[in-house]
C-alpha cells in the first residue's frame, strides 16, 4: 500500500538515554529497517569495532570527506567530529528502506534542512537523576565528563520542538515497540501515499 521508498528517521537525544541501544533493538526485529554508521574521530571504546559502531576516522581523513562532499551531516561534540557518510544512505532509502541516523542535535537540525520530510524522534530520559546514574555507570567517562555531558543534555533539551517525536526511554523493549508504532504510522501519512490513493480513488 505504502510508498515504496524508504523513511529517514532521524533519532536524537542526550549522551545516555540509550538510543544507541534502541536503534540497535529495532534492526534485529525488523528487517526493513537500516542502522546507518556513522563516521567519528573519537577514540573507539572498549568493544567497539570499526565499521560496525562507528567508522573510526583521523581528523585529517573526515575534513577531507567534508571537502569532497561525502558526509550528509557532520557536526563538533565534545571536541570530536561525528558525522553521516551520504552515498549509504540514499542507496538504502531508494532500495525501501527505512534508514534510522542515530546523531546528534546538531547534525540532526542541518539533516532536517536537507530532508524536511523525513522523521525526527527525540530520545528522552525518565528523569535527570537517571540520566546521571546511566552515564555513570558506563564507567568509560570521568565525573567532570559526566558533568559537561548533562550541561550539554539541558542544551539539547532546547531543541525539542523541532522534533515530531518525543520517545520515553523507560524500558529500553517499550521504548523500541514506540518507535515501531511511529515508523508504522508514518508511512500511512496520507502525503506519503499519493500515487496509491490515485491509483485506488479513480474509476
Amino acid at each position: 500500500m505504502t510508498d515504496k521508498k524508504g523513511l529517514l528517521i532521524v533519532v536524537s537525544g542526550p549522551s545516555g538515554t540509550g538510543k544507541g541501544t534502541i536503534c540497535k533493538a529495532i534492526t534485529q526485529k525488523r528487517d526493513d529497517v537500516f542502522l546507518s554508521v556513522s563516521a567519528t574521530t573519537r577514540q573507539s571504546r572498549e568493544g567497539e569495532q570499526n565499521g560496525v559502531h562507528y567508522h573510526f576516522l583521523s581528523k585529517a581523513e573526515f575534513e577531507q570527506n567534508i571537502k569532497n562532499g561525502q558526509m550528509l551531516e557532520h557536526a563538533v561534540f565534545c571536541g570530536n567530529y561525528y558525522g553521516t557518510p551520504k552515498k549509504a544512505v540514499d542507496q538504502m532509502l531508494e532500495a525501501g528502506k527505512n534508514v534510522i541516523l542515530e546523531i546528534e542535535v546538531q547534525g540532526a537540525m542541518k539533516v532536517r534542512e536537507k530532508y524536511p520530510e523525513g522523521v525526527y524522534v527525540f530520545v528522552l530520559p525518565p528523569s535527570m537523576d537517571e540520566l546521571r546514574r546511566r552515564l555513570t555507570g558506563r564507567g568509560t567517562e570521568t565525573d567532570d565528563v559526566v558533568e559537561e555531558r548533562l550541561k550539554t543534555a539541558l542544551k539539547e533539551f532546547e531543541y525539542i520542538e523541532k522534533y515530531n517525536y518525543i520517545l520515553l526511554n523507560d524500558e529500553v523493549d517499550k521504548a523500541v515497540a514506540r518507535l515501531e508504532a511511529i515508523i508504522d504510522a508514518e508511512h500511512c501519512r496520507m502525503e506519503r501515499n499519493i500515487k496509491f490513493i490515485e491509483e485506488v480513488c479513480k474509476l
